[in-house]
């Protein structure tokens, strides 16, 4: 298995995405019996928008998933 070294731009774009991640997953769990909308702070859907364009990997999903699928393996 490769190992990869991201720089430091493309580690916070990844781990900018786990917590967007995160984050969605957390609000369709809701309470229990909730039922509300889905809602993703913008806070969150911003910060992970600025660590993709600072890492140059905005518009380029392959490469970000291809990173991604790198640093933090499927379990």
């Amino acid at each position: 298995m490769r190992t990869a070294v991201l720089t430091d731009r493309e580690r916070t774009a990844v781990q900018a995405y786990l917590r967007l991640l995160h984050t969605v997953r957390a609000a369709f769990d809701g309470p229990p019996g909730g039922g509300g909308p889905v809602i993703v702070p913008p806070g969150v859907l911003a910060e992970a928008e600025a660590a993709l364009v600072g890492a140059g990997l905005a518009g380029n999903e392959a490469e970000f998933f291809r990173l991604l699928r790198e640093w933090c393996p499927p379990a």
